[in-house]
């Protein structure tokens, strides 16, 4: 019987392409071994590899067996000569639909420019990739889900465009009994996209146009830090401070996400690395808010190729 690894590979057809708004479009992927994608949802990344401009993809032993663990190949695609290597982006499913086979990725489309984009703008029905994601038949967790508010009813999500996706599954999967705010900036107006969520939780869309990233974003958790007041604030006994998390890898990209929140209130923000950062900054030395209930995942940098 085939051993199969938590995050394995799965070969994976376009099957439609519905555009959502400007910048928004969902791909619909599916293929035979998609009725075992496992995921409990929430804001759960996968990999996406990206074919040759021949369509192809390099031979990196993905589907040999025994399945190669995600270093091992890894590796070899670190090692390929640059003509003959593919993009490989990170994405967060928006559905998975095992009785169909079927999963949906929403790209944002921001001009030809990053590797994924460009692909998501032209594909279309039979379209091939490989999607690097949870195994529902490997023994023990998969990981790569980050949304973890324990004992936490009262929430604040925020993020950018490239964070939107996530926030909508986790606001699709929250319980009745959650409260809070989910705070999106996306580049138009137009990109508000409609998402189920608690009565409790309010969603606020914010079209930035053509400012920089994280012009409103960033006073709109300003203002939400004034709503949520003093009393809040001296609700927190305990507030854990310390240095800025060191910067991960070689992409420079700031992430730390707390192990266990034991408070009542819990703060996930994702997006470009620099407004995160701030934002963070904002919530747990201005707002006392505890470093171990701000979860905050730089998803990319500017001036840095991204999907």
């Amino acid at each position: 019987m085939t051993q199969r690894q938590p995050y394995d590979a799965f070969l994976a057809t376009v099957l439609r392409v519905e555009p959502l708004s400007q910048h928004f479009t969902r791909i619909t992927f599916g293929g035979s071994e998609l009725e075992h994608f496992g995921t409990d949802g929430f804001d759960q990344r996968i990999k996406l590899l990206l074919p040759l401009a021949d369509g192809s993809f390099p031979e990196l032993g993905l589907f040999d067996e025994p399945r190669p663990e995600m270093h091992d190949w890894y590796r070899r695609w670190r090692e390929l000569p640059d003509a003959a290597r593919n993009a490989i982006r990170t994405y967060t499913v928006r559905a998975v639909r095992p009785a169909e086979a079927e999963i949906d990725v929403d790209f944002v489309l921001h001009g030809t420019e990053g590797p994924a984009s460009a692909w998501a703008q032209q594909a279309s029905a039979g379209d091939r990739l490989i999607v690097i994601g949870p195994d529902s038949r490997a023994a023990g967790p998969a990981g790569g889900i980050e949304w973890n508010p324990g004992a936490a009813r009262r929430v604040l999500l925020a993020g950018d465009e490239t964070a939107a996706p996530a926030i909508c599954s986790i606001l699709e999967a929250l319980p009745s009994d959650f409260t809070g705010e989910a705070i999106i900036e996306v580049p138009a107006p137009g990109d508000a996209l409609p998402v189920a969520h608690p009565s409790g939780v309010t969603v606020r869309w914010l079209g930035r146009g053509d400012t920089a990233h994280g012009t409103l974003l960033e006073p709109t958790i300003r203002e939400w830090g004034a709503r949520r007041g003093t009393a809040a604030a001296a609700t927190t006994t305990t507030t854990t401070r310390g240095a800025e998390p060191e910067t991960i890898g070689q992409e420079d990209v700031l992430w730390e996400v707390p192990e266990e929140v034991s408070g009542e209130e819990y703060a996930w923000l994702a997006g470009e690395a620099g407004v995160v950062t701030r934002l963070r900054r904002h919530l747990v030395r201005d707002l006392n808010i505890d470093r171990k209930a701000v979860a905050f995942m730089g998803y990319w940098k500017i001036g840095r190729a991204e999907g």
